[in-house]
């Protein structure tokens, strides 16, 4: 089958389920919109295997083409900048593909189970389904603006689907802080995306990312050597364009609103917040990465320096959360921080282009075993209902499945062998090893902490002192909450697939083999991550009190997040709202609204005076004729 043909499906596809379902969908039980939401993608996810395996294979060995399967017109703005819908298929748009497709049908089949009874089904799996539409339409973007357009419905969906329980305040007030950081840093990418068109009048990636004798020529040509107050006007624009990508990735200073965004439903937070929507920012300096590596060197080094510090911040702070779904979320900001990293120390070709097939190929491992996580965590939630790992423990009894599939999930993240992590992030380090040593040696501490903290949830749940489950013994959950879990865990082993043959730089595939040096000490730090984790977790202990004692300060201050929410809500309510916004307001109200009601009062007593002269006197009249005949008279004697 010529599975290339089928490529619109798998946009007009999700995009008509969110239409049936959402026009439709309260005709409808709760078990037919679940049914007919997870079949439709289900034939979405088989197409998006279907292009992406035809395209591996067919060029397997070789050079990797980018090919534009269909490319339409929407709005043409000058004689050579136009927007247009298309679909862009090259390595890492087939990756996503997989990626997104797998994510996304195992948390609609997780989905029946988990929202089983939930008010709003209906409208879950609409939102579920405009949701992967979008995504789907921001990987296969034959042009920034495309790109552009789904972005800002990828963070349309993601509201909504964060606001689910919008009865809860903390959930509409989740959805609110992301939505308006996430906006706040897309305004810099829009900025971005016009800097750019402007001077290469074209939003189309095929000429934006062609390379020539190591510059990408259409950039050089028409940016190259123009300045704004000092600065390259290039890098002002792809820094820009990063920033809009740092909102989407939750990179410190906009990564404050993924942890509260875990109000949604854990399903949801399995797809946006663990391996879809959290990417687009490193899969965007992917997709323009030949322009940060060749005309924009010093912004690829600003995002390595960005990237280590949100590892370790975010880390850290995982390292002291005790809401299981709070430590996944700040996991997660720290892993997509490992993937900037990973871009940022990269170069161009061949094994110099290291640090981008390892960034891509930890994008899609960690896809996987974070979704695992998250669903697990679902199951975990659904069996003693609460997010707090006091209400937890010993649970490896009851959830016999969720346990071993969490378990290789935490060894994944952990990058013990032969799990897919251990593969990924050891050519992590390998590329910053061989860049720049001390974003090497702060990634390995970071992944030794990545391990302790993983562990650290594993046995609490799963193997600390079980508390009393009183008003009900936890089980494990039903079949089609289970099955994804398992289905996951076999991508869990994808470590072995030849990454490096597959996607690179330069679309040129290469060999690459595990750097013992390197994976040695890193397998070690792990194990001793682990290791801490067992002795203070395993079982329960004063220890960790004792330990969080000795270090009281940096402890407090870790566990309420550094308080930059405080920082962010001070710099808010007492210098934007007060010292800003409320003068303004005041300005508004008491002169323009007042000097509008002073004439609209003004012209009021006008014509209710005036009125008064219509009275139908016909003396009055005589009266106002004469002394208008004086004056008129007065006036052309006189003056």
């Amino acid at each position: 089958m010529e599975f290339n043909s089928l490529s619109y499906l798998i946009l007009a596809l999700p995009f008509a389920m969110f239409l049936i379902i959402g026009l439709l969908g309260y005709k409808m039980s709760p078990k037919v919109a679940g049914l007919l939401g997870t079949t439709v993608f289900g034939v979405t996810s088989i197409i998006c295997y279907g292009v992406a395996i035809q395209y591996f294979s067919q060029y397997y060995g070789g050079e990797y083409p980018k090919e534009v399967l269909f490319n339409l017109e929407w709005l043409r703005m000058s004689e050579n900048l136009c927007i247009s819908i298309g679909f862009l298929l090259d390595p890492i748009s087939a990756m996503m593909l997989v990626v997104i497709s797998t994510v996304s049908l195992m948390v609609h089949i997780y989905s029946m189970g988990y929202m089983h009874g939930e008010e709003g089904f209906q409208r879950y799996y609409a939102v579920l389904s405009l949701f992967s539409f979008a995504m789907l339409g921001l990987v296969v973007a034959t042009n920034i603006f495309q790109m552009y357009i789904f972005w800002e419905l990828v963070g349309v969906s993601s509201f909504l689907l964060i606001s689910f329980y919008f009865k809860k305040p903390e959930a509409v007030r989740a959805a609110k802080k992301a939505f308006i950081v996430t906006r706040f840093a897309d305004m810099f990418f829009l900025i971005g995306i016009l800097i750019l068109s402007y001077y290469t009048q074209t939003f189309d990636f095929l000429p934006l990312t062609e390379v020539t004798n190591n510059h990408v020529a259409i950039v050089q040509s028409t940016m190259g050597g123009v300045t704004l107050c000092g600065f390259s006007v290039i890098s002002i624009a792809v820094f820009l364009i990063f920033l809009g990508g740092a909102g989407k990735s939750a990179m410190f200073p906009f990564h404050i609103w993924l942890p509260d965004a875990m109000e949604g439903p854990t399903p949801a937070s399995a797809l946006i917040h663990a391996a879809t929507m959290v990417v687009a920012g490193v899969y965007l300096v992917a997709r323009l990465f030949p322009i940060y590596v060749f005309e924009a060197p010093e912004v690829l080094e600003i995002i390595t320096y960005i990237g280590a510090f949100t590892s370790l911040f975010a880390a850290v702070i995982a390292c002291t959360q005790t809401d299981i779904k709070k430590v996944l979320a700040f996991s997660t900001i720290s892993q997509i921080a490992y993937m900037l990293v990973s871009l940022g120390v990269s170069g161009y070709g061949a094994e110099e282009g290291l640090g981008y097939t390892a960034s891509m190929w930890h994008l899609f491992t960690h896809a996987m075993f974070k979704a695992t996580l998250f669903l697990a965590a679902g199951c975990i939630i659904h069996a003693v209902h609460s997010n707090e790992m006091d209400a937890m423990g010993g649970l490896r009894k009851y959830l016999k499945i969720t346990h071993v599939t969490f378990l290789f999930a935490c060894l994944a993240i952990a990058g013990i062998w032969p799990f897919s992590g251990f593969f990924s992030k050891d050519e992590i380090l390998v590329a910053a090893h061989e860049a720049a040593p001390v974003i090497y040696w702060c990634q390995t501490f970071v992944a030794g902490l990545t391990a302790f903290y993983m562990f650290r949830l594993y046995f609490r749940i799963f193997w600390y002192d079980e508390p009393a489950y009183e008003h009900h013994k936890p089980h494990e959950a039903p079949s089609n909450m289970t099955i994804p879990l398992i289905i996951l865990s076999i991508y869990l082993l994808s470590g072995f697939i030849p990454f490096s043959e597959l996607i690179s730089p330069d679309y040129v595939g290469y060999e690459i083999h595990t750097h013992w040096n390197v994976a040695i000490p890193s397998l070690l730090v792990a194990l001793v991550g682990i290791g801490i984790a067992y002795f203070l977790y395993f079982k329960k202990n004063e220890k960790p009190d004792m330990i969080a004692n000795k270090v009281k300060g940096l402890y407090t201050a870790a566990s309420h997040r550094f308080y930059i929410d405080e920082v962010y809500l001070f710099i808010t309510n007492n210098i934007i709202f007060k010292k800003i916004c409320q003068p303004i307001a005041w300005f508004d109200r008491h002169v323009i609204d007042g000097f509008m009601d002073s004439l609209a009062w003004a012209t009021n007593i006008t014509s209710e005076e005036t009125k008064e002269i219509q009275s139908g006197n016909v003396q009055n009249y005589a009266w106002f004729f004469i002394m208008g005949v004086i004056v008129i008279t007065f006036l052309a004697l006189y003056l």
